[in-house]
């Protein structure tokens, strides 16, 4: 059974429903999307076989806000998820599905505090999200009950049971209604969970997202780490010999603010998404293809059937959902045997993804540093040398005067007074950023350095050789960055460069060394 449509208004849902899903910038369905929406609103149990990044939480976030009565204080619906790190992830995206329905839901996770989760419960929710032990620990206190739980969502299953929460799983089902309906995810099928899907579930339905064979193309693949991505655009944008270029953003709202912001900085570019009208999308195709306007931004819906075979770069100024994304979206440069760039700004949270799709897609995207602020000024020196010899020359500069005088006054050198203002001019004034250590705290690190907790150690044979390994190839920083390493019996304390740390963290928490599952946190100062 396939349902297929091309946006969520073929679908039967809600108008507040739809209003919530266009605001979040879905466009049209994923596959997954596509073929488990409709079979959930017509109340079959669904078993879908997907990878993270499929747009999964979407698919079953949907229908289940949809089927929840705003008006009842129940909880209605069950998430269960493998960590708490999804369940944050998936309560705000189910939040977000729910904002003008005004369905809530609420994350139930160990780690935090269980009388915080308490009072958040008391003021009235209807969809909880939880990892197994802790939903367990409102179970048994009475402070969650299930009676009135409609719908059960068992996502990444085969996690779960790698993680040894399969019977915690069945101690839950046995607390749920049996008439209730339950959507099963997992990337992979093992015996234990399609066990667990026919004592559980009636006549499921099956979802499977087989991956296209998709070929990456023959370009230059690089991506940049920062928490500043105009600034990084930029700074990109100032040194790179640039022909045509198509910038993505995930959203039709990115594409506008993206489009206003770098017009404000002197880039002629131009937005392209679905809100457009077909007279308005061809005018600012027509000035694209005659090189009036260097940059299209656009969504991955509007990008659709643009066919210009001298685009130079594209830019995944937002990350792509996966691999699939990914590999259309570079696919627009480098054709007609012509070479061409790929870059992709992510910040640290977003490197997990980054390492999914060069792992599906096959390829390796070679990380690179930003152009500094001097990089640019020696690419643009006679440049800023000729306009700033015109503007003396026009010699309309009186208003200034008096500033320049003043600050004379105070004792500045007039030459540094003029660079400071041509720095002024060029990059706008930014504060003394912190450093990103510090939203660490104090670790008991080197200065400049994060000390950061391993829940592995000498009993698992772990030697500083294989901490090194994992750390260095996982988040693709040279193995001599890392510091101290410390191990123990049951835990090793590693230090790594605070600009890295997050991407350590991000990289490494429930990945593997040697074989063993690892949690990683900031280690808190001896």
């Amino acid at each position: 059974m396939k349902h297929e449509m091309k946006k969520f208004g073929d679908i039967d849902l809600s108008r507040k429903i739809l209003q919530a899903v266009t605001e979040m910038g879905f466009e049209e369905p994923s596959p997954i999307q596509a073929q488990t929406i409709p079979l959930a609103l017509e109340g079959h149990d669904v078993i879908g076989q997907a990878q993270t990044g499929t747009g999964k939480t979407a698919a079953f976030g949907i229908p289940t806000v949809e089927k929840t009565a705003e008006k009842s204080r129940h909880i209605q619906a069950l998430v269960l998820t493998p960590t708490r790190e999804l369940a944050i992830q998936t309560a705000e995206e189910l939040n977000k599905i729910g904002k003008f329905k005004r369905v809530r839901t609420l994350p139930v996770y160990g780690g935090q505090s269980i009388e915080r989760q308490i009072k958040a419960l008391n003021r009235g929710v209807q969809i909880i999200v939880g990892t197994p032990g802790r939903l367990l620990d409102h179970l048994h206190r009475g402070t969650i009950k299930l009676e009135h739980v409609q719908t059960l969502v068992l996502d990444e299953a085969d996690e779960m049971l790698d993680m040894g929460f399969i019977d915690d799983i069945e101690n839950i089902l046995e607390m749920i209604p049996a008439e209730r309906q339950t959507l099963l995810f997992s990337a992979t099928m093992p015996a234990p969970i399609e066990k667990l899907s026919l004592r559980y579930m009636n006549h499921p339905q099956r979802v499977t997202i087989t991956r296209e064979n998709l070929t990456v193309p023959l370009i230059d693949q690089v991506y940049y780490e920062t928490r500043q991505k105009f600034e990084g655009l930029c700074r990109v944008l100032d040194v790179e010999e640039t022909g045509k270029l198509i910038i993505f953003c995930r959203t039709k709202r990115a594409v506008d603010d993206l489009s206003a912001s770098l017009d404000a900085r002197g880039y002629s570019a131009g937005g392209l998404h679905g809100d457009l009208s077909q007279i308005q999308r061809d005018r600012v195709m027509k000035k694209f293809r005659e090189g009036r306007i260097d940059v299209l931004i656009a969504t991955d819906v509007a990008a659709r059937g643009i066919d210009i075979d001298d685009i130079t770069h594209v830019i995944n100024y937002d990350i792509p959902q996966d691999h699939e994304s990914y590999v259309h979206r570079i696919g627009r440069t480098g054709r007609a045997g012509r070479t061409g760039v790929a870059m992709t700004f992510i910040e640290p949270k977003e490197y997990r993804q980054l390492r999914l799709i060069m792992k599906l897609a096959h390829t390796k995207i070679q990380r690179r540093e930003l152009p500094t602020a001097s990089d640019i000024l020696e690419r643009q020196k006679e440049l800023v040398q000729e306009r700033l010899v015109k503007t003396l020359q026009q010699n309309r500069y009186d208003d200034y005067h008096t500033i320049i005088s003043d600050v004379a006054a105070e004792g500045f050198d007039l030459v540094d007074i003029a660079a400071a203002a041509l720095k002024l001019s060029l990059e706008g004034f930014q504060e003394d950023a912190k450093s990103d250590g510090d939203s660490f705290g104090d670790t008991g690190g080197a200065p400049g350095m994060v000390r950061l907790f391993l829940n592995i150690g000498r009993n698992q044979k772990i030697r500083p050789s294989d901490i090194v390994r994992a750390i260095a190839s996982e988040a693709d920083i040279p193995g001599d960055t890392i510091g101290v390493i410390n191990i123990y019996d049951r835990f090793t304390f590693v230090e790594v460069p605070e600009d890295v740390a997050e991407r350590v963290m991000n990289i490494m928490h429930r990945n593997t060394v040697k074989g063993y599952k690892v949690n990683v946190e900031p280690a808190r100062k001896r």
